[in-house]
C-alpha cells in the first residue's frame, strides 16, 4: 500500500533496527580495534604508506552529537557551547574505518577524561615490546602511546615538520566525522536527536556500524556543503589542554622525541 507511514511505525522500525545493530556480536564484528600484532601491523603499514609515520594504529578525537534536553542529570549533557550533547569518542584507521566508539558520555565531559576511562588506553599500555601510537590533538595528554602536537614549534625545524605530518595524518579523524555525519545527517550538531541519552547513544553506535559497512563496501563518500561544514565546526566544543603527571609526561616526551628523530632520518 502506497502512502505515508505512521509515526508509530517509523519509531518501531527505528527501535528494532537500532537494537539489532547494537547487538554485542554485531558490534564486535564491525567495530573492532586491532587485537593482535598482525592486525596492528596492517594498520601501521597503511598509515606509514600514506603519511610516513611509523607505529600509528589510529587517530582519536571526540565529536558532539546534539540531543534534546534530558529529563535527568541535565547538567552532564550541557556543553560549553550551551547546548545539550553526547561527547562521542571515535578512533579510526587511515581509511576512515571506525575501530572504536564510545557514545556514553555527556557533552560536559572533557575529551581527556573519556580517554582516561577507555579500555583501549589500558589495552595499549599493556602491550609489550611493540611501538604503537594513537594520534591526538592537544586536548589529550602526551603519553608513550598518545602522540600530540609540539607546542610553539618553529615551522622549518624537526619539531615543526613533525607537527605538519602529525596534523596531516590526524586529519583522518576529521574526515571520518565528515563522512559519518554526511551519511547520517541526524548526527550533525546543527540538528538534534529527540531521544533520551541512552537511546541517542545507541543510534550513534548504529550509524557507526553502518558507516563501516559502507567503507568496506566501497560506497561513494557523501560530501557536506561548505555551509554545513561551517555550521558543524561552529557547534563543536574546542579541546582543552589535558593535565599530565610529570613521570608519564616525560615518558611521552621521550617517545615523541624518538619519533621526531625517526622522521628526520627518513626525510
Amino acid at each position: 500500500m502506497d502512502g505515508p507511514m505512521a509515526q508509530q511505525t517509523v519509531s518501531r522500525c527505528l527501535q528494532e533496527v537500532t537494537t539489532a545493530l547494537n547487538a554485542p556480536h554485531i558490534i564486535r564484528k564491525y567495530i573492532k580495534f586491532p587485537q593482535n600484532r598482525n592486525e596492528r601491523n596492517v594498520i601501521k603499514r597503511r598509515f606509514y604508506d600514506k603519511y610516513g609515520l611509523p607505529g600509528v594504529i589510529g587517530c582519536i578525537d571526540c565529536t558532539h552529537i546534539a540531543i534534546v534536553r534530558p529529563a535527568e542529570h541535565e547538567e552532564q549533557y550541557f556543553n560549553r557551547k550551551h547546548f545539550h550533547s553526547l561527547n562521542t569518542q571515535v578512533i579510526c584507521d587511515s581509511d576512515c574505518y571506525i575501530t572504536n566508539v564510545d557514545a556514553s558520555f555527556g557533552g560536559a565531559t572533557h575529551d581527556a577524561y573519556i580517554w582516561r576511562e577507555c579500555d583501549i588506553r589500558s589495552h595499549m599500555e599493556g602491550l609489550q615490546n611493540e611501538t604503537v601510537y594513537l594520534l591526538g590533538d592537544s586536548g589529550y595528554a602526551l603519553r608513550e602511546h598518545m602522540m600530540t602536537p609540539i607546542d610553539n614549534a618553529v615551522e622549518d625545524s624537526p619539531e615543526g615538520r613533525y607537527n605538519f605530518v602529525q596534523k596531516r595524518a590526524r586529519s583522518t579523524i576529521e574526515r571520518t566525522f565528515g563522512i559519518l555525519k554526511g551519511r547520517w545527517r541526524c548526527l550533525l550538531a546543527a540538528r538534534e536527536l529527540h531521544y533520551c541519552p541512552e537511546t541517542a547513544g545507541k543510534i550513534v553506535i548504529a550509524c557507526c556500524v553502518l558507516h563501516n559497512l559502507c567503507v568496506r563496501g566501497g560506497i561513494d563518500v557523501p560530501e557536506l556543503t561548505e555551509d554545513e561544514l561551517q555550521a558543524e565546526r561552529s557547534r563543536q566544543v574546542p579541546s582543552q589542554s589535558a593535565a599530565s603527571s610529570a613521570q608519564a609526561l616525560q615518558a611521552g616526551r621521550r617517545a615523541r622525541d624518538v619519533l621526531v628523530q625517526m622522521l628526520e632520518r627518513n626525510r
